[in-house]
């Protein structure tokens, strides 16, 4: 197995990230021999949202904001693997049908009271109330869940001491840890009553909200009259001032900023901008990960109910060309199916076909050769890009298509429903995380409407295999599930990219775009 395979297996089911490199017979990566700086100002573009109970965050702007003041149980790293942030450590049992959580000692709310394994016991229930609309982190706590209440079933979460939580499932799942570092997954106060966090901000992290304007700024100040629990243990923080300014989703408008000396780091560079701005004279950093653009059909609305439409769509497009004229060629080619190269889990399928006539054909024995098709994107450069390139290759196949494009202030509006459109994915850990938020029955983020009972079936199999190897078994019949159904087009993985000045320290771009704060310095 890879070692990224290795080192996300080992550390989600209780291994230490040193410890899993020890196994590897290599060291644990080194700390920078430079002394980082305390103080300064981190200037980073960044579309700024308003806040909403976290449970509910579907964007990673969302997190990157609320991090200044709120922690995670767990942190993923860019290597793969995963470190306790408020959890120490953790344990789970052969079958990891049962989590031991040993929850940090020392940890205190920034309003002077202690953190215990009550909080966390407290913060995995309300992860568990699937009655809550969109909180996508109920269907990914399902072996907590009384399927008759739609909440945390009784005795699942166990508080055995002031320091320990014990989490019993109901069947075995390998993504509990991996799932507890994912962006809505923020730890939150008792006295959190809903809405935007940053209205009472009260937390365990290291900064205050002090500029919370959406779509215009927001800015984290350091908590002076608070003691960090990270410093004794990784280090930092260090940053006086995080300010993240919105530019829109206009990529041209960021280079203006950070090449007028507004800003001093990008969130994330894309598409044809990245040749750009690394003309400028400015420091990249790149993570190869799983996230991705999804372009599916909406199978609940006509005509995208036959396969056969959808199927044909697929055909007409040529994802090799989409990834180099949509993206720029800064990716991977993806196969239809969601689950990447790098996932533990993926399995090696043939070629997606690519066959125009074929799909010209279909599209007229389903009945649908007059049939002008829509299809929607979000108005930005690479994701409108993307679907520029996919309508004219399905128009060269002779097929008729019209495109619309929708502002961010709308889009998302309606993104679950939209007939025919191009949806941004993150990257996550383990390929059946994704495959259980997108397609599983019923879920909050399945935007497709696909509902399979050999897929579901199957899912729930593959949550129960710890070893990535016999895991990938059952994984195969699922892509080949979804790209026989034609669930989506999706043509590549995305390379991230971020720019940064040259004094901007320890803020690479992270696989997920986390923003760890904590590491963040100015070498002034």
């Amino acid at each position: 197995m890879s070692r990224r395979e290795f080192l996300t297996r080992a550390t989600a089911l209780g291994v230490t990230g040193a410890a899993a490199y020890g196994l590897l017979g290599l060291p644990a990566p080194a700390r920078a021999e430079t002394v980082p700086k305390a103080g300064g100002t981190l200037r980073m573009a960044m579309e700024t949202r308003a806040g909403k109970d976290p449970r509910t965050w579907d964007w990673t702007e969302l997190p990157n904001f609320a991090r200044g003041w709120l922690d995670y149980l767990v942190e993923y790293e860019a290597d793969g693997s995963m470190r306790g942030m408020l959890l120490e450590s953790w344990t789970a049992n052969a079958d990891a049908s049962e989590y031991t959580l040993n929850v940090r000692k020392g940890v205190t709310w920034n309003n002077g009271e202690d953190f215990t394994a009550d909080d966390v016991a407290r913060n995995v229930t309300r992860w568990c109330d699937s009655k809550v609309e969109g909180n996508s982190l109920a269907s990914r706590f399902g072996g907590l869940l009384d399927a008759a209440t739609g909440l945390a079933r009784d005795g699942a979460i166990t508080v055995v001491n002031p320091h320990t939580v014990k989490l019993s499932l109901s069947a075995p799942d390998v993504t509990i840890i991996a799932t507890m570092a994912d962006f809505p997954a923020a730890i939150l106060h008792h006295s959190y009553a809903g809405g935007d966090p940053a209205a009472n901000p009260v937390g365990t992290g290291a900064w205050l909200p002090e500029v919370n304007e959406p779509s215009v700024k927001q800015t984290l100040v350091r908590n002076a009259g608070h003691v960090w629990w990270g410093t004794a243990v990784y280090g930092g923080p260090y940053l006086d001032r995080i300010e993240y300014i919105d530019y829109g989703t206009d990529p041209s408008a960021v280079v203006a900023a950070i090449g007028g000396n507004e800003i001093d780091a990008t969130y994330r560079s894309e598409g044809d901008y990245v040749a750009i701005l690394d003309g400028m004279g400015l420091n990249k950093t790149e993570a190869v990960t799983a996230a991705t653009l999804a372009v599916r059909f909406y199978q609940l609305a006509e005509p995208y109910t036959d396969v056969r439409v959808r199927k044909a769509l697929q055909m007409a497009v040529d994802n090799a060309k989409i990834l180099e004229l949509g993206y720029a060629g800064l990716g991977t080619l993806a196969e239809n199916h969601m689950i990447c190269p790098i996932h533990p889990e993926y399995a090696q399928l043939p070629p997606v076909e690519h066959d125009p006539a074929a799909a010209r054909a279909l599209i007229a024995e389903a009945g649908h050769a007059e049939t002008e098709f829509e299809l929607i994107s979000l108005e930005d450069s690479w994701q409108s890009a993307t679907c520029d390139a996919i309508a004219a290759q399905i128009r060269d196949a002779g097929i008729r298509i019209r495109r619309t494009i929708i502002p961010g202030a709308t889009f998302w509006d309606g993104w679950l429903t939209y007939p025919f459109s191009a949806t941004e994915w993150s990257h996550t850990p383990l390929g059946v995380q994704v495959l259980a938020l997108a397609f599983k029955t019923g879920v909050p983020w399945n935007e497709t409407g696909f509902s399979n009972a050999r897929f579901d079936d199957l899912l729930a199999q593959a949550l129960t295999i710890s070893d990535a190897g016999a895991r990938r078994a059952v994984t195969a019949e699922m892509q080949q599930i979804l790209r026989d159904e034609g669930v989506l087009i999706q043509p590549y993985w995305r390379s991230l990219f971020r720019h940064t000045r040259d004094f901007v320290m320890g803020a690479e771009v992270h696989p997920t775009l986390e923003h760890h704060h904590y590491k963040w310095w100015i070498d002034a």
